[in-house]
């Protein structure tokens, strides 16, 4: 068979996303424009400004990333694009553009899982080594923390998730409270390094008989320490506190994470998402399992359009094909539909 390249673009928040991948695994280009510094000022995301954002940005970011692979439209094979879940005005930018390019080329046109892209990652990032099947994806991206079984490609099965807080988002609010500023994963690991993680003992939502996760309490306890430090007049042991939060985070991700792996027979673990680019999370969890560990260079952990061209190539070989009358799904779940 020959070479397949598919030209895939992510727009499901607020980076605009484009990439050419061969094959699932080679990544010809992969560019991404980032709006992270315009939206610091809001602590957060402003939906309306990435939108508008993604409308300026798109049409560069696609001509770009043909270029930098040395590949015109007519090289191509499929083209794909994030569908769901996400920001519906960001998703349908996206949409749009990869509509445009389907009616101009008629080549195949596959919508994506934005959290199967996080998952297909991973083939990228070890463009040498496969993945054992039955393989245990935590996938741990803004507002979703996930365990999904995969007995084989695009089979998966959904054990747990967040039933408030997500990982990221708790990062997020709790760099907030320190007045660390945002995005708040990297804000806190930096913070981390100089803390005791032993200082606060902050709660761990174990959520014993399921394998879904809760991380609000902890958010509740990190502010609850912050008021009581500060109505004493105290400065708060910002390194400390961010080290023992961080450490509550990892200490339940990889214990919930392995213990899922041992119960469904998994034969080895991937852990891809925004969060998955923890240093203290990667080390742990590569630390403490029996089984291989697959997490993707840190490049590929934030959102970027290669893990969607990934997960396309798989729904390529099957002959997936979209009509061009599918609309974006903001709150798509990876499976359990």
């Amino acid at each position: 068979m020959s070479v397949v390249r598919i030209l895939a673009i992510e727009t499901s928040c607020d980076e605009t996303a484009a990439a050419v991948i061969a094959d699932g695994r080679k990544i010809l280009s992969n560019v991404v424009a980032s709006q992270a510094e315009m939206h610091a000022k809001y602590g957060g995301v402003f939906p309306e400004m990435a939108s508008r954002q993604h409308i300026l940005t798109i049409h560069t970011v696609v001509r770009e990333a043909l270029q930098q692979a040395e590949v015109t439209l007519d090289d191509l094979d499929a083209l794909a694009v994030t569908q769901g879940p996400g920001l519906p005005g960001s998703l349908v930018v996206g949409i749009n553009m990869a509509k445009g390019l389907q009616i101009g080329t008629e080549l195949p046109l596959i919508g994506i899982n934005h959290l199967e892209g996080h998952v297909y990652s991973v083939w990228p990032g070890y463009p040498d080594r496969e993945p054992e099947f039955p393989l245990l994806a935590l996938v741990v991206s803004g507002g979703h923390t996930e365990l999904i079984l995969m007995r084989s490609h695009l089979n998966y099965e959904r054990l747990g998730g967040t039933l408030d807080d997500a990982a990221g988002e708790a990062f997020d609010k709790v760099a907030r409270l320190l007045d660390l500023g945002y995005p708040g994963g990297p804000k806190i690991q930096k913070a981390a390094e100089g803390g005791r993680i032993d200082r606060f003992e902050f709660p761990r939502a174990w959520l014993e008989g399921t394998w879904n996760f809760s991380f609000s309490g902890l958010k509740t306890a990190v502010l609850r320490e912050v008021r009581a430090l500060q109505a004493e007049g105290k400065d708060l042991p910002v390194d400390d506190m961010a080290a023992s939060f961080q450490e509550a985070v990892v200490d339940v991700l990889v214990t919930k994470t392995l213990a899922a792996a041992e119960v469904h027979g998994a034969r080895s673990v991937l852990v891809a998402g925004g969060v998955s680019a923890n240093k203290a999370l990667r080390e742990r969890i590569v630390e403490k399992s029996p089984l291989p560990v697959l997490i993707p260079p840190f490049f590929l952990c934030t959102d970027n359009a290669a893990m969607i061209g990934a997960a396309a190539y798989q729904h390529f070989l099957r002959g997936d094909s979209f009509p061009l009358d599918f609309d974006a799904r903001p709150n798509w779940p990876l499976a359990g539909e």
